[in-house]
Parts: structure tokens; sequence; C-alpha cells
């Protein structure tokens, strides 16, 4: 099965087209400034030839038939005709309390997602409009929808509740509900595969680290516990974002800077983290270059990400009542081998030892811990696009 998998943002829209019965990836790009100027594709095909066309993207219909036209390019192509693309797997952001699992799209499931709307404004709304662009291009092909939240929906209710009036929970739908739903879901069962543990019968701590990062414990193949709450604000310090905080920070903030609580919240998501700790930048390649210098912010925001990172590792240690495996994945956690490093050298107590020669692995499978070490350490690439294949044809297979 041809599945087309998209990922549709409020300006961007990148996609894949996965052969599911070898997990190929046909070909990939992204259509980005959507409804602005200077928009433009980039397509690869499976080959790797790469193609940049900049071309006014008006609406995210416009991005579909464009990406529709590049997989069917008589040069560039990857299909002889649309038939070939057997179903659409799209990435929906926010499934509240409503969807547990990959559901195939009909207009019932339309109107939930944008009842979840309150929870993600800026996502919600848009994944909505990519499902609206496919259907009008692609009347008949099944449409499925993957959450970022349904793989955390069996954290159980002491995991998920805030420490608020319970009529917060009953009215407005406060509670954790976690992100990145689908790389954790991922990772641990490949890390169980990988390993050679049973899935269904193991510990795994999953650290998703990047741009923005998360860290789930996942127990016989099911979330207990995440970093991220009702928004992705909440858990490790980010790239741009706080992470884990006071809340009477915001009206302390607000009242001394004159800000409203919504210009501090716009700080907290896009001018923290890293950033904010470092003055410099959120690429932690850029930290790494500057701490080596002799930057003390840089060295300061390096450490203070990894130390958030050490502690939730510690806590979810004791909820999962143990740990047979700690995975790292995302772009700094397959890549950054001195930040990994940095969390992994304190985490002795229990009995984990890491091979410094196998830690310079960089996006690659890898076990990084040594072959004594009572715990494995290991470097597991993501791979959401794919479980949002495998699940649309777990879907439509049933049809």
């Amino acid at each position: 099965m041809n599945v087309l998998v998209i990922n549709c943002g409020s300006s961007s829209l990148k996609f894949q087209l996965i052969q599911t019965s070898t997990s190929k990836v046909l070909a990939s790009g992204i259509c980005d400034r959507i409804g602005l100027d200077g928009s433009e594709i980039s397509y690869k095909n499976g080959n790797g030839e790469k193609t940049s066309i900049d071309t006014s993207i008006e609406s995210h219909a416009k991005a579909i038939q464009l990406v529709l036209q590049c997989l069917v390019d008589k040069d560039k192509g990857v299909i002889g005709s649309l038939a070939e693309i057997s179903a659409v797997g799209h990435r929906l952001v926010h499934g509240g309390e409503t969807f547990k699992e990959s559901v195939l799209i009909d207009e019932r499931v339309l109107d939930e997602v944008a009842e979840c709307s309150m929870l993600a404004p800026l996502h919600n709304p848009a994944n909505i409009i990519g499902v609206r662009a496919c259907q009008e291009l692609m009347p008949n092909v099944p449409m499925v929808g993957v959450f970022d939240t349904a793989f955390h929906q069996s954290m159980p209710p002491r995991a998920y509740i805030y420490g608020v009036p319970y009529e917060w929970y009953e009215k407005h739908k406060v509670r954790r509900y976690g992100f990145h739903g689908t790389s954790h879901k991922y990772v641990s069962r490949r890390t169980a595969e990988f390993l050679g543990l049973d899935y269904y019968n193991s510990k795994i701590i999953v650290c998703h680290l990047g741009n923005g990062s998360s860290i789930s414990a996942v127990k016989n193949g099911k979330s207990v516990d995440t970093s991220m709450g009702l928004t992705p604000l909440e858990g490790l310090i980010m790239g741009t974002r706080s992470g884990d905080l006071d809340p009477a920070i915001l009206e302390y903030i607000a009242d001394r800077e004159k800000l409203s609580t919504k210009e501090v919240v716009n700080i907290l998501n896009k001018k923290s983290g890293v950033l904010g700790i470092s003055g410099l930048s959120s690429d932690f390649r850029d930290l790494l270059d500057a701490d080596l210098k002799g930057d003390e912010r840089a060295k300061l925001a390096r450490a203070a990400f990894a130390y958030r990172v050490l502690k939730y590792i510690g806590s979810y240690c004791a909820v999962l009542i143990g740990v047979d495996a700690i995975s790292f994945c995302g772009g700094v956690g397959e890549n950054a081998k001195f930040i990994r490093g940095m969390i992994v050298e304190h985490l002795e107590f229990l009995g984990v030892k890491l091979d410094t020669e196998a830690n310079n692995v960089c996006g690659q499978e890898a076990i990084i811990s040594t072959a004594d070490s009572k715990v494995k350490v290991c470097v597991v690439p993501t791979n959401e696009e794919l479980i949002i294949a495998q699940d649309t044809e777990a879907i439509v297979s049933r049809l």
C-alpha cells in the first residue's frame, strides 16, 4: 500500500509517500510559506533527486495539488497515476480525551477535532485545513487521522490530573495530555525490538530531545506518564520553551514588566528555554561552539537542559519501579553526543555505564552503554511518518 502522509501547519505542509510493505520512502518534501510571499515547494524522490520550485502557493489546496503533480511528474515522479495512492494519513495534533487511537476520518471526526481546537488553537485548525484540501482533490481516497496525544491516553488519572479544582477538569478539560505521541510509540516499540525485549513486558524511558522536547515512561507498551502537559509548554527546558516553572512567575513578570498574561506566555513559548538562558541561540550546535569558547551562559543553558532531563529520568525510574532501557531520539537526542554524555554520566546509581566510543554515533541506531551496564542506553532515531503510514494501512485494510 502507498500511503501519503501529510503534516499540515498554518503556513507549511510536509509530506512523505511511503510504501508500507517495505517501509520505503518513495518521495518527501515540504510546501513552505503557504499564503505568503516567497512560497516554494521542495521535493525529493526515492533516488535522492531534489527539486525546489519557487511558486505561488496561495492555499493548502494548491499545496496538495502541487504535491500530487510532483508525485506523478513524468521525469521526477515516483508513481504512474494518483490511483496508486491507497490512502492518506494525517498528523492531527490534539485529540483531547476523545481519541485514544488512530481513526478513519469522517465528518464526525472532523467536528470532534474542531472541538479540540480550544486545546490546540494553532495546530488543529491547520490540520483540518489539510484534511479538507485532500478530500477536495482525492474525494474517493480514505483518510486516516493519527493523533499526537493518543499514545498518552493510557496514562492513569493520578498521572494526568493537576492539583487544581476538579471542576476545571470537568468543565474545561484541564489535565495532562502529552505530545510527541507517535514518536514515543515508535521509539519505545523499536527499542524493544532492537534490544530483543518483550515490548509488552518491559520498562522503557524515551527521551525525545529537540527544539521541542519531552520524555515518556512506557510500561508494557503503554505510556504511563509524560512530561508535556495541557500544552507543549510544560516539562523539559527546550529550544525556546521554558518548561516547568512556578506559575506565580506569570503574574509577577506581568506586573513588573507591564505585560498581559498572553504576552508573558508568548515569551515563555518563543523566547525562553536555552535561547532565553543563553541569550544566543536555540540551536544546540551554536551553544556547543559558544561553550567551547568559554561562553558561560551557553554552558549554563546546556547544563540546565541536561539537568532537567536527568531529573525526569530519575522520577520515571520511580514511576516504573525500575527501567530496562533508556532511548534517545529527536534532533538533539540522536545527534548531540555531548548532551547524551552529560545526562548518562549521572546515571551510575542505576548501574548505567556509558561506552564513550559508542556514544560518538549520530543519527543511527546504536547501544551507547557498555556490555555490562545494568540498564541499556540506546540511540533510536524516530520515525513518526512510518507510524502514521502503518496506522493508516491497518485501518484502511479493515474497510
